[in-house]
């Protein structure tokens, strides 16, 4: 049991049944939410930061209402109370589901990384549907427990991969998928973004808790230590071993998205990464970090895939695709090397062939827009389904993080077996695919 989290089973016991549950389960209908209103009754977890994109999205849709707030930060909850006074607020998520339970549908969840997996799986054990930001978890096995309970319980997820749902994105996926570039061979990666901290050591000197944050609940599960300004809340956690995933658990969530989904690709052989080495409390500023995926219908016999992030991303060359370099790449993006011909999708963006002619020789795929939110509210109750549920996310962020793993033995490949979530040739790192929790 991790911390008595996940009731009804101990952690050996679910994980002994990792392989027993469907890939997909279909809904039932007496789980579909079903207010007095008629409208989802959403309690949101976080509302600083990404949480007020999050609450932004949500407050378009006619049919939700935002039944409550929580935070650690009181500035924060203060704020964001004043734009919904209707909505009952909590510092701890604890407090929040014991009072509310019978009054919420849903739970959005938009903290830091290290707490989505113990508020989440507690949303859930009470039959709530979740909407959680990325990465849906904080290491590879609470991605996988994630999936499973959500599977196991039929309930409606959403990762907040809100590239996922744009016109850009979702032509990239038909346009591979249609085999207008061939089989791919070959996936390179990149974000500029270096969220790593390469210094020796945490500085000595702490500094008091500001007055307006609650230290104890914002440190949640994971280790007590004292307070640093710049190093933690509110935004520079990401850096951070114990509370981020880095460049590549983080923005790989959206850069990953597309060729990933594109591919139908699932779990990866092999992850290496090559960094500087590990200082024991952040992660590396600048990464490249290697992965060889099984063939799908979309692939070649093997796949190569290479992310680059920080000084590395973009790469100035990608052998086979712009060799003399005159191809500039976006700041963030992904080129798909196919048999026909190569696609490039810059972050946010629409695809480009090269050579240019290969787009212009297919129609353009006709796509409606799609709300990311919206559709998992719609699913919520009972209408269509969402396509970034915990079914899709789980794996992908199990693949991410076996290379934020990579990452702590430098240049080392690090064989994966997925279904016995083992690293098979280094016993060591396996401590790195979970962690213990703090009770507070």
């Amino acid at each position: 049991m991790i911390n008595g989290i996940y009731q009804g089973s101990s952690r050996r016991d679910f994980l002994k049944g990792l392989g027993s549950v469907a890939a997909f389960s279909i809904l039932p209908s007496h789980i579909w939410a079903n207010s007095p209103s008629g409208k989802l009754r959403i309690a949101q977890i976080g509302v600083g930061g990404r949480g007020k994109g999050n609450v932004a999205s949500l407050v378009r849709l006619a049919n939700m209402e935002i039944a409550a707030l929580c935070d650690v930060d009181s500035d924060a909850l203060a704020e964001m109370s004043a734009q919904h006074p209707k909505a009952e607020t909590f510092k701890d998520y604890r407090k929040l589901f014991e009072k509310m339970g019978d009054r919420i549908d849903a739970a959005l969840v938009c903290v830091p990384d290290h707490m989505h997996a113990p508020i989440t799986k507690l949303a859930m054990e009470l039959g709530k549907h979740v909407y959680c930001e990325k990465p849906l978890a904080h290491n590879v096995l609470e991605n996988r427990e994630l999936r499973l309970m959500a599977e196991e319980k039929g309930l409606v997820t959403q990762m907040g991969i809100q590239v996922s749902a744009t016109i850009g994105q979702r032509m990239t996926v038909e346009y591979i998928k249609s085999g207008l570039i061939g089989k791919v061979s070959e996936v390179h990666v990149w974000s500029n973004k270096g969220w790593g901290r390469d210094e020796a050591a945490l500085p000595v000197a702490t500094n008091p808790v500001p007055g307006n944050l609650d230290w104890g609940l914002w440190l949640g599960v994971a280790e007590e230590r004292l307070f640093r300004e710049g190093y933690f809340h509110p935004g520079q956690w990401r850096r951070l071993l114990d509370f981020g995933t880095g460049t590549l658990g983080d923005m790989g969530v959206h850069i990953f998205d597309t060729p990933y989904r594109a591919l139908e690709l699932t779990a990866p052989k092999w992850a290496k990464s090559h960094c500087r080495q590990p200082n024991g409390f952040s992660h590396p500023e600048s990464v490249k970090t290697e992965y060889q995926f099984p063939s799908t219908a979309y692939t070649t016999k093997s796949l190569k895939w290479t992310w680059y992030d920080g000084e590395n991303g973009p790469p100035a060359v990608i052998p086979g695709f712009n060799d003399d370099g005159q191809i500039k790449l976006s700041n963030q993006g992904c080129v798909l090397i196919g048999e026909k011909g190569s696609m490039m999708m810059p972050h946010m963006s629409g695809p480009q062939t090269f050579p240019k002619e290969l787009i212009r020789s297919v129609p353009r795929p006709k796509l409606d827009p799609i709300d990311h939110h919206g559709e998992w509210v719609d699913a919520c109750l009972g209408k269509g389904a969402a396509r970034s549920s915990f079914s899709f996310a789980g794996p992908l962020c199990e693949a991410l993080q076996l290379g934020v793993v990579a990452s702590r033995y430098p240049g080392e490949k690090l064989a994966w077996n997925a279904k016995a979530m083992r690293i098979t040739n280094n016993s060591d790192a396996n401590q790195y695919l979970s962690r213990e929790y703090r009770t507070f």
